[in-house]
């Protein structure tokens, strides 16, 4: 397989193999379309290293199936490869006891509950990717801090990888992630009137 080769070999006092294995912050953004599909690509790679997943599906409702959910619960579960757990908001995310928020809970109350969340098991490294989806918007949006992620990223123990996708990714976070890729959009189907399809968006 290519593995690649760096441009750049920085003065940092590691080892090849140190620095091949640090664990990276990627970043998914822009207009274009297939910032989660990268994502969950990712996850499929990670799947089948036998990694274990969490996603966090930000700002999309609890009850839109996306395609890629039913297929890595699937796959999370054969015993192949790595296990996979999905956690979404919209009428609140698994670990929240409805009795206690209800339907009342905001948006952006149940943002900053996914994002405890995510802090909860990045201090107990309990995956080794993360895919926080959508996660962009609350922090352009000002529900979540921008420095307080960072700075949680930056801090994280162990070897977790950590994917973010979303459009208008801040700034901040931009310049402190390892990779960071900017979809544009050429052409798109909907320009000319056309609706999402199922296999497609879905």
């Amino acid at each position: 397989m290519p593995q690649g080769q760096p441009s750049v070999v920085p003065d940092d006092g590691l080892t090849t193999r140190q620095r091949r294995n640090r664990p990276l912050v990627f970043v998914h953004t822009g207009v274009g379309k297939g910032k989660s599909t990268a994502a969950f690509g990712l996850a499929l790679r990670a799947w089948n290293q036998g990694w274990p997943i969490g996603v966090f599906q930000f700002v999309k409702s609890a009850k839109w199936k996306v395609g890629e959910e039913n297929a890595l619960k699937v796959l999370g579960a054969s015993g192949e490869g790595g296990t996979v757990a999905w956690h979404k908001m919209g009428e609140g995310w698994s670990w929240v006891q409805r009795g206690l928020h209800g339907d009342n809970t905001d948006n952006e109350e149940k943002a900053r509950e996914g994002w405890e969340q995510v802090k909860r098991d990045l201090a107990a490294e309990t995956y080794k990717l993360y895919v926080l989806d959508e996660f962009a918007y609350p922090m352009h949006w000002g529900w979540i801090d921008v420095d307080e992620v960072v700075a949680v990223l930056r801090d994280r123990p162990g070897t977790q990888h950590v994917v973010i996708t979303g459009r208008n990714a801040p700034e901040r976070l931009v310049e402190f992630a390892d990779l960071v890729t900017d979809m544009s959009k050429v052409k798109h189907p909907m320009d000319t009137g056309q609706k999402g399809q199922r296999g497609i968006e879905w």
